[in-house]
């Protein structure tokens, strides 16, 4: 543990020390490389502003309009068949379009069930085990003007279910 730590408090200063003893071997600028790729990187967040108040407001007008509490309703019988909390889904349909909405959702189980419930458990694991496919390439894929994603998008959302489904399967069989 003492190990861990001393590596933890070290390992940034080390790695920014070897950049430097590395770009003044290799005779680059280190500093005006740096502010170059600052100045690419407020571009990019420029660029990348209408994409993400899209995203936040298709989400808001998704779960203030209802839509997301009559889906919920509507998956209830089938997944009280399968024993998975009616809960949990509508983390599992806003992970994909939002680490931050999740991030609420999540936040509100964990408020009313707690965190060592089985729902709390499961929550964490599917926020733990899932990415925000459509953030990501909305975002990242607008920002450098990739305009066909098709195929990223089914993989990306094949990627989630697999994630949602391993950590049902794997809680309700460690916690179930």
């Amino acid at each position: 543990m003492y190990i861990l730590s001393i590596v933890s408090i070290w390992i940034i200063p080390i790695l920014i020390g070897f950049i430097l003893i590395y770009s003044v071997m290799k005779k680059t600028p280190a500093y005006e490389s740096f502010v170059d790729g600052g100045k690419e990187g407020i571009k990019i967040a420029v660029s990348i502003i209408p994409f993400l108040v899209g995203m936040l407001v298709a989400i808001t007008v998704f779960r203030s309009s209802g839509a997301l509490d009559f889906f919920v309703q509507l998956l209830r019988p089938v997944l009280d068949f399968l024993g998975v909390p009616s809960e949990i889904v509508p983390l599992a349909l806003i992970r994909p379009i939002s680490g931050n909405a999740a991030l609420g959702i999540m936040s509100d189980i964990l408020k009313v069930h707690g965190p060592d419930t089985f729902i709390g458990k499961l929550a964490s694991t599917i926020q733990g085990s899932t990415d925000t496919t459509l953030y990501v390439l909305t975002v990242y894929f607008g920002a450098v003007g990739i305009k066909k994603m098709g195929d990223a998008l089914k993989v990306g959302l094949l990627a989630d279910l697999v994630g949602i489904g391993a950590a049902i399967i794997i809680i309700t069989w460690m916690f179930g």
